[in-house]
């Protein structure tokens, strides 16, 4: 360092950094001991290292704790499970590829009270990677708020690599070639721009200017979900980011030259627009004002799928199975939201109970079917059947004429009631011949 310089002229490097310029709220200075948080006069004042790129990971919106309560209590622990374990993939990822800096852009959490053990697992995936910086922003699901999930990190205690950032300061990302500015959301729905304060926000002359937001660019278009927490479209170029950072969309998108969504590294819906999760991106840019370079690397275990099928007709129940079944290699890591329609005998219908809901039900990790709009129209070997059921066969008379019936308003009920009739008098004499 050259005499008379000030000292925070090399503090964009190693422990000093942390201890003086940018110390994690409510955490000692490790030289001091002190309780204590000190930050540079002028960010602006501080030399920058020689060298000029910028290689990170980008992600968002893990929503650890998720409830997925549409599955089973086996399906759900698995998924929650995963949102855990994807961290570990997303830091091995980063350690394949020489990133030293993991930008989260908020909802780590999926609610703003998770119990202590939701709160503090994710922590604990990330200090296995002592070698990575992991950098967090509150989101629209977990808020920075009084008592909320951040000031009980704080409380808590955080490991030596992972920064929480509770105001919208900048702070040097690994040697400080470049900075990350970050927004901070301190309720779910902000009124303004949240990024808005970043187009002031110093950083050393020649650094390379990392946005850190969460929330909806203007360009999603008029969803209610998509006029909280609006985001400027240019605000990346107003504010001279090489790049802006984005969560809350949980399907990567790249948007512009100089803003992506990452969208969330575990696919958590069916509908999740953009490429549709199960990503993370790693982010280069080659010095300041040049133009980042973006690639999406896989991270996801499970896939989502959604598929329809008409049945016009028995065959065609075996031929949906053999397509169901053709999905993947491992059905065990699918989810698939099947809607069906067209008409089934009662026999189809069985035969779709045994072998769909039944067969591919338990060869997937989660089924979810409606059939709201699959009609059943008994043919003349089902009525035969309960027709020599005596009794039975009358009340299938009468529900045959409620379930055809478009304008009645238990058609439903009758339909329902007439298939549980058929199933019924078919296993008992199954178990009768056995």
């Amino acid at each position: 360092m050259r005499a008379g310089r000030p000292l925070r002229q090399r503090l964009v490097r190693g422990e000093e950094r942390d201890n003086v310029l940018y110390q994690r709220m409510g955490q000692p200075d490790r030289s001091t001991g002190a309780d204590r948080v000190i930050r540079c006069d002028h960010p602006s004042a501080i030399l920058l290292p020689k060298g000029s790129d910028m290689r990170l990971i980008h992600t968002s919106d893990w929503q650890v704790g998720k409830a997925f309560r549409f599955a089973d209590d086996a399906t759900r622990a698995v998924l929650r499970d995963e949102r855990l374990e994807v961290i570990s993939r997303i830091g091995r990822l980063a350690e394949e590829h020489s990133v030293s800096a993991v930008l989260v852009a908020g909802d780590t959490y999926d609610v703003t009270a998770p119990s202590d053990r939701t709160l503090r697992q994710p922590l604990e995936r990330m200090r296995q990677f002592p070698a990575l910086r992991w950098h967090l922003i509150p989101g629209n699901h977990d808020p920075h708020v009084p008592s909320g999930p951040w000031e009980r990190l704080v409380r808590l205690g955080l490991p030596d690599n992972v920064v929480v950032h509770l105001t919208p300061e900048p702070a040097p990302l690994g040697d400080g070639i470049a900075w990350v500015v970050p927004s901070v959301l301190t309720r779910r729905h902000a009124v303004g721009d949240p990024t808005e304060g970043m187009e002031t926000v110093p950083t050393p002359e020649g650094a390379i200017r990392i946005g850190l937001a969460h929330g909806s660019l203007t360009s999603f278009g008029s969803e209610p979900a998509a006029t909280h927490n609006l985001i400027a479209f240019e605000r990346a170029e107003r504010a001279g980011l090489s790049y802006l950072a984005l969560g809350d969309w949980h399907g990567a998108q790249v948007m512009g030259s100089r803003a992506a969504y990452s969208g969330t590294p575990e696919r958590d819906g069916f509908d999740l627009g953009g490429r549709g999760g199960g990503e993370v991106l790693l982010v280069e840019v080659h010095g300041r004002g040049a133009v980042p370079s973006v690639t999406f690397l896989s991270t996801g275990r499970f896939a989502w799928r959604r598929e329809t099928a008409t049945l016009d007709g028995d065959d065609a129940v075996a031929v949906l199975e053999a397509r169901l079944r053709g999905l993947g290699p491992d059905l065990s890591q699918l989810l698939v939201q099947l809607s069906v329609s067209g008409t089934l005998s009662l026999n189809g219908r069985d035969l779709f109970e045994r072998t769909i809901r039944g067969g591919v039900g338990s060869a997937v990790r989660a089924l979810r079917i409606d059939d709201t709009e699959l009609r059943l129209q008994p043919s003349a070997a089902d009525l035969a059947t309960l027709v020599r059921a005596g009794v039975a066969g009358v009340a299938a008379e009468r529900l045959r004429g409620l379930a055809g019936d478009p304008a009645h308003p238990q058609r439903d009920v009758a339909r329902a009631a007439l298939q549980r009739l058929y199933l019924l008098h078919v296993r008992h004499h199954e178990g009768s011949a056995a």
